[in-house]
């Protein structure tokens, strides 16, 4: 089964639609700059309300290791998203050594010239996965059949997650192409930044379990 992870959520309806509709994990972002910005103390609040069985993931951008250890600590994640365009490889050693439990995800958006060779920057043993992206947020997808190349390379290293610009009319096709280990989706599932559609939640999980049915034939 493809894990399925909701990202962007920042209020308790939205957590417990996603979770109510079958999503594997949430995700919960502390990037300031973000419209779906979430303040540490408020996912925290939100975080206390959730399963265990969920996987927790906050995403940060170009933030310091100790930084990201404090707030997985207070808001209770499982897992840490390293999604910034300069992001140190580093990081994600330094970060494992405080808190070996974590796992880190890491973004990369396949819009770089070869991007198969920044994944390779990450020591494989500190990278739960990588998370294909068209970068920076902007909700559109990268090009699935010019990226296959870079994809395959990439999903030798580590577990591939495809991201941007999915939505459940398209989630699919993404997923015959890639065959990903996992989907993650925000911008299409919502009404506006920051809130979900319940129904479209629904609609997504929908669409990647139907192509899960299918693969398994």
């Amino acid at each position: 089964m493809t894990w399925i992870k909701i990202c962007g959520i920042t209020n308790k309806e939205d957590a417990l639609s996603a979770i109510d509709a079958g999503a594997d994990a949430l995700g919960f972002v502390f990037y300031e700059k973000s419209p779906r910005y979430t303040a540490p103390a408020a996912a925290e609040a939100l975080v206390s309300h959730l399963p265990a069985s969920i996987e927790k993931v906050g995403i940060f951008v170009n933030q310091r290791e100790d930084v990201i250890c404090e707030i997985a600590n207070k808001v209770g994640l499982s897992a840490v998203q390293l999604h910034g365009d300069h992001e140190d490889p580093q990081v994600a050693d330094l970060v494992l050594a405080r808190e070996p439990a974590l796992r880190v995800f890491v973004a990369i958006s396949m819009l770089r010239p070869e991007p198969e060779g920044w994944a390779r920057m990450w020591r494989p043993g500190s990278v739960y996965a990588f998370l294909a992206d068209s970068g920076g947020g902007t909700g559109t997808s990268f090009d699935w059949t010019a990226s296959r190349g870079s994809l395959k390379t990439i999903a030798s290293l580590s577990r591939v997650v495809v991201a941007g610009g999915l939505n459940p009319d398209n989630v699919g096709h993404a997923m015959q192409m890639h065959r990903p280990w996992g989907v993650d989706v925000s911008s299409g599932v919502e009404t506006s930044p920051g809130k979900k559609d319940p129904a479209k939640i629904q609609a997504f999980i929908t669409s990647v379990r139907q192509r899960d049915r299918v693969a398994q034939h």
